[in-house]
């Protein structure tokens, strides 16, 4: 069963594309690297944001999109009702689905994000650029969870797919996820702009690492408590996708 669900995402053509579109991330982050390393030259220091954690958020929408596609490409063509004539247990199809779903896009952010990691601070060398300030063993934690956030959009994306049947509802809920609402939160009365904000999607992966949520704020989770709140996510999305796939007709 997961082997035809690995062969059927890999037939759509948009998947290819998502994967090489997370995939440009590395280049993106390599002329970052050339352009943060000249003006370290001219100014003698630079404070320059970390290309694997300023380009993160084309990754996440990338591999999000694998994962609404591996959904709704089937209601689209309507090859759905043959994928429920041959394995009529709703469920064990869709944890199949999510099985590779999980696979297909954690393979490629551990390869682009620890890519992009190691070329962005080969090009950096002894300048100090401030992101190559650290060990590899100090930024491990927010590169791995970096590497989380995805497989977790990308199953948001799956959930999603399946409720909305859409991939344009869906990729536009994943958007609204992880740039919407955090935008929103911070104009929320006081204490909730910052307790509504910490939970926001893009402000959990800096939580799981133990850093600053921003310049001016601190993370309000502890790194296990943030894992849990991002694994939720995903909970949620694929429990309402189990639901709503076992009761309404394909």
């Amino acid at each position: 069963m997961i082997a035809a669900e690995w062969l059927k995402l890999r037939s759509v053509s948009s998947t290819h594309y998502a994967i090489g579109a997370a995939a440009l991330v590395v280049v993106l982050g390599a002329v970052w690297s050339f352009y943060v390393g000249t003006l370290a030259d001219a100014r003698g220091s630079i404070r320059a944001a970390a290309p694997e954690e300023g380009f993160l958020p084309l990754v996440q929408i990338s591999l999000a999109v694998v994962g609404v596609l591996t959904v709704t490409a089937e209601y689209g063509t309507g090859t759905i009702r043959a994928s429920l004539t041959a394995v009529p247990r709703r469920r064990a199809l869709l944890a199949a689905k999510a099985t590779v779903v999980a696979a297909a896009t954690t393979l490629p952010a551990l390869a682009v994000i620890f890519i992009t990691y190691a070329v962005s601070h080969l090009i950096a060398g002894d300048r100090a650029v401030g992101y190559n300030a650290g060990s590899f063993g100090d930024d491990l934690p927010l590169l791995l969870g970096s590497v989380l956030s995805v497989t977790v959009l990308a199953l948001v994306g799956l959930g999603l797919g399946v409720v909305t049947r859409s991939t344009a509802a869906a990729v536009g809920s994943v958007v609204g996820l992880l740039f919407v609402l955090p935008g929103i939160a911070p104009y929320l009365p006081q204490p909730w702009n910052v307790r509504v904000g910490a939970w926001m999607l893009p402000n959990l992966v800096p939580q799981i690492a133990g850093e600053r949520i921003s310049t001016r704020l601190d993370g309000l989770l502890p790194p296990a408590a943030a894992v849990a709140v991002l694994a939720g996510y995903a909970l949620v999305a694929l429990a309402a996708a189990f639901l709503v796939f076992e009761r309404r007709d394909a």
